[in-house]
């Protein structure tokens, strides 16, 4: 079956040393504007001789301290500053950016970016951007950063996060460069839905790919947009392409990052039916299995008593939920354990 040619229009040049800044234009017709496309940034550096680093942000466009990292290095980095390649894309779902007040879905076509993975040409606008990052992105690259944050769903413990990958090489440099990165925490974990996420996109390619989970709740966190800023300077002096050594001092006053696992589906606590969620511990806290997670309130019925939502694991709290109001199957809580 022929490969259908991307709808997605791109000036950039992959191979063509100095500073280039430019728009995606992807189509976007509707009823005010039939040609209508919408624009999304994307920097190139290149000079020397060097690996080529992916740094993207605002795959959910509530997440904010990956836009704020990513666009800041955009604007202050020179090309004779690294040795190798930067691909810098610090909003990638630009229409859910800018959405009022930031929104995880797409508001074109109600998708979630990170799981329409490889992407469809032909498809709705994210099986279209997919598609474009999938094919015309990821070949040029070797190590990639996709920065997340919890957004209005949750809140994580900041940390630095991957997949259990098979290739045992492959994993050694992946612990590696999560190392170098810094935060607090680097947590393995298997997702509810992680086949069609961008990280795994790129981990079929047999690219280094480590993601981040730094704050949430839907604002911006001065100590994770810290660690994060932080994080890209270390994994660009670990990997050769500036100057320096890396910093993995923590605020704690600990050497360096954690290694977690979240190792099973027990791990997850889900909301058994809608109601207000008033949890017992904040992102990071000690728990331990049947200690009570929170309560849910049923503020809408007369005299109906909260339930209490019991963890099924020990460990420490990595995703503490955002919202109040959750619905039946929402995830409440996620409990990480060392990575042994």
């Amino acid at each position: 079956m022929p490969l259908v040619k991307s709808r997605v229009q791109c000036d950039i040049d992959f191979d063509r040393p100095g500073r280039q800044a430019a728009f995606l234009r992807a189509p976007n017709s509707t009823n005010t504007s039939g040609w209508g496309t919408v624009q999304i940034p994307i920097f190139v550096l290149k000079n020397g001789v060097g690996p080529t680093l992916l740094l993207t942000g605002g795959v959910h466009g509530d997440e904010y301290e990956g836009q704020i990292a990513i666009s800041r290095l955009a604007q202050t980095i020179k090309p004779e500053d690294i040795s190798g390649r930067l691909i810098l894309m610090p909003s990638v779902n630009q229409p859910a950016a800018l959405n009022q007040n930031g929104t995880r879905m797409s508001p074109i076509d109600g998708r979630d970016l990170n799981r329409c993975f490889p992407g469809n040409p032909t498809g709705t606008f994210s099986d279209m951007l997919a598609h474009f990052i999938d094919s015309a992105i990821l070949p040029h690259v070797d190590v990639a950063v996709d920065m997340h944050t919890g957004g209005h769903s949750a809140e994580f413990a900041l940390c630095t996060v991957m997949h259990a990958i098979e290739d045992l090489e492959l994993r050694r440099k992946t612990l590696a460069a999560a190392t170098a990165f810094g935060a607090p925490f680097n947590v393995i974990f298997s997702g509810v839905d992680e086949g069609s996420t961008l990280t795994s996109a790129i981990e079929r390619r047999k690219i280094l790919c480590i993601g981040t989970e730094i704050g949430g709740w839907g604002r911006v966190s001065l100590e994770a947009l810290r660690i994060g800023e932080r994080g890209i300077r270390n994994l660009m002096q670990h990997l050769g392409m500036t100057a320096g050594t890396p910093d993995t001092t923590q605020k704690s006053g600990g050497p360096g990052t954690r290694h977690m696992v979240v190792p099973n589906p027990s791990c997850y606590s889900f909301a058994p039916s809608g109601g207000l969620f008033e949890p017992c511990q904040l992102a990071g806290d000690a728990v331990e299995a049947g200690q009570v997670a929170g309560f849910l309130h049923f503020v809408e019925d007369l005299d109906r008593a909260p339930v209490a939502l019991h963890y099924q694991a020990s460990g420490l709290l990595w995703a503490a939920c955002g919202p109040g109001r959750v619905l039946r199957g929402d995830c409440v809580a996620v409990v990480m354990q060392s990575y042994e």
